[in-house]
């Protein structure tokens, strides 16, 4: 319940920080808790109860003392209710809300804008205080300017960020314009679009906004298009198989709105598997009929997963409105014996050959990939049954032009194609592999059993990397190091220390800050990388500084192995010789980057420096590049990750794994392998360890878990290269290899007959299983497990139910253009079954017309208190004239009110006023007595009053000091002297004498009595004059 007392004429003024008017608004004053007010009625019993208890005070002392207890119950009780100021203002408030999704053409976004810009210039009223705003949206929704007191700035087009416009998302645009309005005006949103909403729902958060007060008009855009072609999809057989002929078929969708012309182009169908391309046909077609199919036959011989793509080229461009929608894919998988992708490094061709015979002698299937011509989409990888990584680094290559490296997306395929469609994933151990190749801190390392990282402070394995960032003339150069030194830190361990130096307004400095150079990085990487956000480096105008500072930390720094790396345009002064002589003779090797250098010089300068140290010299011409070489430098300091013991070491069975079953119990020995540390979970096995380091957690040479749906490995040695040299000439070479690949291979045999199918309708792939026992018979009341993954990489819910005998059915949303990828695991050591659905074009591209009916219930929503939207005619460029008429900032809404709690201030005014009540009570002031002495200062001389006043002053005085001075004589009459004692012969004859001579000095009583009395009339006679002067003083006040 709230009251609200309004003062009507009463007005308030807000001025804004712009120094322009603001608008007027009522104030008034509201409470929460009104009937608290009721407690008012004990301010009377306060004054019945407490005036005759205070009547020692004096009348206006009493007074004040009862009027401050009023006041602070009063405060008490305001406080209580909940008192507020109530501010209801005039203001408007408009944002509005530009479509600029990909189904608006450009020239009709630019319409859109103007309209918007000059709408604001011709209703706005300043005066007012009325506010604009604009917002743009996508698939995302961004704020292109925020509400402010000033018409919308003239621009020529649409500067926020959107991201991908494949999509139209109202829904998100309503929420962030009811999040940006103010509180203190009226809202309105005026809405451009067509209606035609692929993402999210913008009906009820239009409700909701109603709701709220906040008024919607619409502008509707037309999406009539004169002809468009869409290439709607490419239909493949459910269950092709390997060597049979079958027949696919383009189906091609025409749209006119003109008659039935013909559209002649030129059709294209091509078959990739892998970077393998063949073009199935391509000639010239007309499309004639509104729905074209056009059937091709084909045969697939190898085993493998392929991807077809369909696309339309019209002659004529004004035959097609959006060429986004001329092309289609489609993927299938031709099911064979078990297959193996080998991905070996591209500097070292052919090193692992010997293993690639031993499995193929083990009829084991081998696809051998280069690291830098790798797979681009999860298709490719559903193919193979298993990956190796062998002894392949995250980073390789040695110049900036010829670095390859595993992208972060392409990560996290092999991992995904691990997790939830059962691939087996093994990493191979080498120099250049696991920790020691730039694996740490990535989703490869989640999903490996053991950890690439040591935490085991026994074990030297510590490197140290300090970095010299100076690259902010070129483009983003700020973006740039912050990615670069992010991917830097993402190679280092927790045991490694990192710095990084950088120029700013006091010169050259740690990022950390302070003296604090070298940091362990395991407690601080989230501290590391957050700082690394948030840095500006300057233009560093000489070398020296920085390196001193770095060679000084890093000669303190208790690390291995010792690494700096520098990425500048060449311009500071370069480094004096002697210090890279110092760089030098500590072991420490400097790396560094040339980005956009200014001419030769600034070459010269940084070639040497790294020349001199030994490092890597890189000469950047694409800053994409940067984060792969600092990942690349990075790797350096990983080297004592890499474990060769003096006379090898001798590997042990540890744990009968069905690996190593059937092999000697004596291993080979290796010369070395790569340490780690084991996971911290039940689920991990180690079939085989190492005699030393003595550590059980870093002894590991294989160890193996089950990752999702697949299983993964890491041997940690090499394959023979380096350190298993006695092993290729071990009889158990092949035996351990293969059983290691099998091992981790998904399943490829199943006694029973399953097809799997999926069909995309209307943003929903429907997925049907069919399945068949060896006699043919309906395999019934299977628990079907499946999991979809889509184009983004994450898994999708898929929920597989029976629907008929043998008929299993499921489906999952796809609402992105992309490849699907479905995993069907139909029981315990069954195969799964794989297969995958595309999604050709995002809804965004077919063809549509303006929702009409949406547009219409959201501008006919009404607010509580104010009148309906308004849906004006579809703009364009003959309409903007016409539709500018309409006033925008009209009213029709409910005023804005808004709230001040004032209760806090109540409180402390009232302890204020205690205080009050307090001083009165206790303490009496002389309230004349500042004029008085005014008066004195100002008029020197006494007054007739204060002469008098003076003289009975002095009067009482002289009287006081006379009645002293005749006490005193009193008591010296009184006062005792002893005698002089006799001369005599004996003690007897002093004493008569001394007796006789007291006699004779005694005093009478009588007299004593007398001086008694005359001095008590003194005493009240002085008192009686003391009062008559006070009485006499208080009649002439």
């Amino acid at each position: 319940m709230r009251i609200l007392f309004s003062g009507g004429a009463t007005a308030t003024t807000f001025q804004h920080s712009s120094s322009k008017r603001a608008a007027m608004g009522n104030v008034s004053i509201s409470f929460e808790y009104p009937w608290l007010l009721l407690l008012g009625l004990a301010i009377p019993l306060l004054w019945l109860t407490s005036f005759r208890a205070l009547a020692m005070l004096g009348h206006g002392r009493r007074l004040a003392a009862l009027l401050f207890r009023s006041i602070v119950l009063l405060l008490l009780i305001l406080a209580m209710a909940g008192i507020q100021w109530v501010w209801i203002s005039e203001k408007m408030t408009v944002v509005y809300l530009l479509d600029q999704s990909d189904s608006i053409a450009r020239g009709k976004r630019d319409i859109m804008l103007n309209y918007a810009i000059e709408s604001v210039q011709q209703h706005r009223q300043d005066l007012r205080g009325d506010r604009s705003g604009l917002i743009v949206f996508g698939r995302e929704a961004a704020i292109e300017f925020p509400p402010y007191d000033d018409d919308l700035p003239v621009v020529r087009g649409v500067e926020s960020y959107l991201g991908r416009t494949d999509a139209t998302n109202l829904e998100a645009a309503l929420k962030l314009a009811q999040a940006a309005f103010p509180e203190d005006a009226a809202k309105r949103v005026v809405i451009l679009t067509d209606g035609v909403e692929t993402l999210g729902s913008a009906a009820p958060v239009a409700q909701a906004m109603a709701e709220a007060g906040i008024g919607i008009d619409v502008v509707p855009i037309s999406l009539a298009a004169k002809s468009e072609i869409l290439v709607e999809k490419i239909d493949l057989p459910a269950n092709i198989r390997q060597g049979q002929p079958f027949e696919t078929r383009i189906v091609i969708h025409r749209y006119q709105e003109d008659g039935e012309r013909p559209v002649v182009g030129r059709l294209q169908l091509k078959r990739k598997v892998g970077h393998r391309e063949q073009i199935l046909l391509d000639q010239r077609v007309e499309l004639d009929q509104s729905v074209n199919v056009f059937p091709i036959r084909d045969t697939i011989d190898q085993p493998a997963g392929y991807t077809y793509r369909a696309e339309f080229i019209p002659d004529d461009s004004d035959d097609d409105a959006l060429q986004q929608n001329n092309r289609a894919d489609a993927v299938t998988y031709i099911r064979g014996k078990g297959r193996v992708l080998l991905i070996e490094d591209w500097n070292a061709p052919g090193e692992f050959g010997a293993l690639v015979e031993a499995l193929r002698r083990s009829d084991i299937e081998v696809d051998v990939q280069s690291s830098d011509q790798l797979f681009t989409s999860l298709a490719e990888l559903q193919a193979y049954d298993c990956v190796i990584l062998a002894g392949v680094p995250r980073s390789s290559g040695d110049t900036a032009q010829a670095i390859a490296n595993f992208s972060d997306e392409q990560i996290e395929m092999l991992v995904r194609n691990t997790e939830y469609i059962g691939s087996g994933l093994i990493m191979l151990g080498g120099p250049n592999a696991l920790g020691a190749g730039g694996w740490a801190n990535t989703a490869m390392e989640k999903a490996m059993p053991v950890d690439f990282q040591i935490k085991n402070k026994k074990i030297e394995a510590v490197g140290a990397l300090a970095m010299i960032l100076h690259a902010s003339e070129i483009a983003q150069g700020n973006y740039w190091q912050k990615r670069i030194g992010q991917a830097a830190l993402e190679v280092l361990g927790p045991m490694d220390y990192c710095g990084v130096l950088q120029y700013g307004s006091l010169g050259d400095s740690w990022l950390w800050g302070g003296n604090q150079g070298m940091l362990r990085v395991g407690p601080n990487r989230a501290a590391m990388v957050s700082r690394m956000r948030r840095m500006t480096p300057g233009d560093m105008p000489d070398f020296q500084p920085a390196m001193q500072l770095a060679l000084r930390s890093l000669v303190a720094t208790p690390a291995s192995i010792k690494h700096m790396i520098i990425i500048s345009d060449g311009d500071p002064t370069p480094p004096a010789g002697g210090i890279l002589t110092q760089f030098s003779s500590n072991q420490i090797k400097i790396s560094t980057v040339a980005v956009g250098a200014h001419g030769p010089a600034g070459h010269q300068t940084l070639q040497k420096i790294a020349t001199t140290t030994g490092g890597n010299y890189y000469v950047a011409t694409n800053p994409a590049a940067l984060p792969k070489i600092f990942q690349r430098e990075a790797m350096r300091v990983s080297r004592p990750l890499v474990y060769e013991p003096d006379g090898g070491l001798l590997p042990q069975l540890s744990y009968p794994h069905e690996i190593v079953q059937g092999l000697p119990r004596e291993l080979p020995n290796l010369a070395g392998f790569v340490l780690t540390s084991l996971k911290d979970s039940p689920l991990v096995q180690v079939p085989i360890r190492s005699s030393n380091p003595t550590e059980p957690e870093n002894q590991t040479v294989l160890a193996t878990w089950e990752y999702g749906a697949g299983r993964t490995a890491v041997f940690a040695s090499d394959v023979g290269q380096r350190w298993a040299g006695e092993w290729t000439a071990w009889s158990g070479y092949d035996q351990f290899f293969s059983q290691l690949v099998r091992w981790a291979m998904r399943p490829t045999t199943s006694e029973a007959k399953f097809t799997v199918a999926t069909h995309v309708v209307d943003g929903r792939v429907d997925v049907v299983v069919n399945a068949l026992d060896q006699d043919d018979e309906f395999l019934n009341f299977l628990d079907l497990q499946a999991i979809a993954v889509g184009p983004d990489l994450q898994p999708l819910p898929l929920v597989m139910r029976q629907a008929a005998p043998g008929r299993y059915v499921g489906a999952f949303e796809a609402d992105g253009a992309g490849s699907y990828l479905v995993n069907v695991l139909p029981g315990p050591g069954m195969a799964p079954l794989t297969t995958g659905a595309s999604v050709p074009f995002s809804d965004e591209y077919r063809v549509r017309r303006t929702n009409l009916p949406m547009l219409e219930q959201l501008a006919g929503l009404e607010p509580p208190g104010g009148v309906a939207g308004h849906l004006s005619q579809s703009l364009d460029a003959q309409s903007l004239q016409e539709l500018l008429q309409h006033n925008t900032y009209r009213g029709g809404l409910p005023r804005a009110m808004s709230m001040q709690d004032i209760w806090p201030w109540c409180l402390v005014l009232g302890a204020v006023c205690l205080w009050g009540d307090i001083f009165v009570r206790r303490v009496a002031v002389d309230y004349a007595f500042p004029l008085k002495w005014l008066l004195q200062r100002l008029r020197p001389g006494l007054s007739a009053h204060d002469a008098a006043r003076s003289q009975r002053l002095q009067s009482l005085k002289s009287k006081k000091n006379q009645i002293s001075g005749e006490l005193q004589q009193a008591k010296a009459a009184t006062r005792f002297e002893a005698l002089q004692p006799a001369e005599g012969d004996s003690l007897e004859d002093a004493g008569a004498g001394q007796s006789a001579s007291a006699r004779e000095s005694r005093p009478t009583s009588p007299p004593k009595m007398a001086q008694q009395a005359e001095q008590d009339g003194y005493t009240a006679r002085l008192l009686a004059a003391k009062k008559a002067a006070q009485r006499k003083s208080n009649e002439q006040r």
